[in-house]
């Protein structure tokens, strides 16, 4: 039996490079707020991180808050950003499509009398920039948009939202995680604020990531205690897992995402033409000319999607029907209800495929006669 991985959109293996980067740095134990020179070894090597990370945005240093992944990130932007500017406002705006971790901190907040707006998405799970302009009062304190959704692979419209809010005192956030190393965002040609990003979807380790906090933006520090991060960020930094990536942020040029990028629509057209040969009634779900190359997401006619990834699973073939962070949940996407409505087939047929690092040609035609087989049956 042949194992296959391809639910890199939950998370990713890690990089090669990157596990020589961090087992190189272990002997560096020190606390990066040390003064002495074991403290002063460690700060060097977490302020290289930083600059490595920076450059790779075009942003400062400075503004990149390291801390344990997009969770933290998104918590942090979104509820920080809240109480401190309620007292302009407390109205709040996001869409209905968004990552748990940010549709939950959203929940949390309406529990102390902020009111959120859920920008609703259409079919094929896109949002209309006229929507959010209509929803956009003179009290909303903050709009948080994710650059691409983890389910569907869709770009959502953010530097037009971007130029939009130029005229607007709103914070924007973006949710990075999914799309940041896929494709070039850069947060002040955006016009973004705030920006969350987590390693292990970058073949980078996993409980670490970054906040980008354009100057400017208020936010006190979400946690408590030290004065890390320039007291924006209390906690000892996870100073091996930072490293780890920063060398997942370098491999990853331009140069690189371009070819990752042409890999991936070959490996998916490829799985298309396979399952079209078949003859396997297949609908792509999502805005098939605004989307990340690595994620497909697929209804499946009259095959239910548990029943068939448990099918796969046993073979050895690992994909998904929709976010990991409500693995375990039986309640159906809400990304996918979000665009068809809650008593749409597609909720309960449709599986997400996606490509990443070490996925080949033969092992996605591989997968392919495993899937058409299942189908079959």
């Amino acid at each position: 039996m042949k194992e296959i991985y391809l639910d890199h959109a939950a998370t990713t293996p890690i990089h090669p490079e990157v596990i020589q980067a961090m087992t190189e740095a272990m002997p560096i134990f020190g606390n990066p707020s040390s003064v002495h020179s074991f403290g002063r070894k460690a700060h060097e090597k977490l302020e290289t991180s930083r600059q490595i990370i920076a450059k790779s945005l075009g942003v400062k240093a400075h503004e990149i808050i390291f801390n344990s992944g997009g969770t933290e990130g998104d918590n942090t932007a979104i509820i920080a950003t809240a109480l401190a500017r309620q007292k302009n406002g407390r109205h709040l705006i996001t869409t209905a499509i968004e990552h748990p971790a940010v549709l939950e901190s959203m929940h949390y907040l309406e529990t102390l009398g902020f009111e959120v707006t859920y920008l609703p998405v259409d079919e094929s799970g896109q949002l209309a920039l006229e929507t959010l302009k209509n929803a956009l009062r003179s009290d909303t304190i903050l709009v948080s948009v994710m650059a691409a959704n983890n389910e569907t692979g869709n770009l959502l419209p953010i530097k037009e939202i971007g130029e939009l809010l130029k005229d607007h005192p709103a914070v924007f956030h973006t949710d990075a995680v999914q799309a940041f190393g896929k494709i070039a965002l850069n947060p002040y040609e955006n016009n973004i604020d705030l920006f969350s990003i987590s390693a292990h979807k970058i073949n980078g380790p996993k409980g670490v990531g970054f906040l980008f906090k354009k100057d400017g933006v208020n936010l006190s520090s979400y946690l408590h205690g030290g004065e890390q991060e320039e007291k924006r960020r209390a906690g000892t930094e996870n100073l091996m897992g930072i490293i780890g990536m920063a060398k997942a942020v370098e491999i990853l040029t331009p140069d690189k995402q371009l070819e990752n990028t042409l890999h991936y629509k070959k490996l998916a057209a490829l799985l298309l033409t396979k399952l079209d040969e078949a003859q396997i009634a297949y609908r792509i779900n999502g805005d098939r000319n605004h989307k990340l190359p690595h994620v497909l997401n697929l209804q499946l006619n009259n095959v239910d999607n548990n029943l068939l990834l448990m099918k796969l699973d046993l073979q050895g073939q690992a994909i998904s029907t929709g976010s990991a962070c409500t693995a375990g949940n039986i309640e159906p996407s809400h990304v996918l209800t979000a665009m068809y409505g809650k008593d749409s087939d597609a909720i309960h047929e449709s599986i997400r495929v996606s490509f990443g690092f070490g996925n080949t040609e033969e092992d996605v035609t591989y997968f392919a006669e495993k899937l058409i087989a299942a189908c079959q049956k």
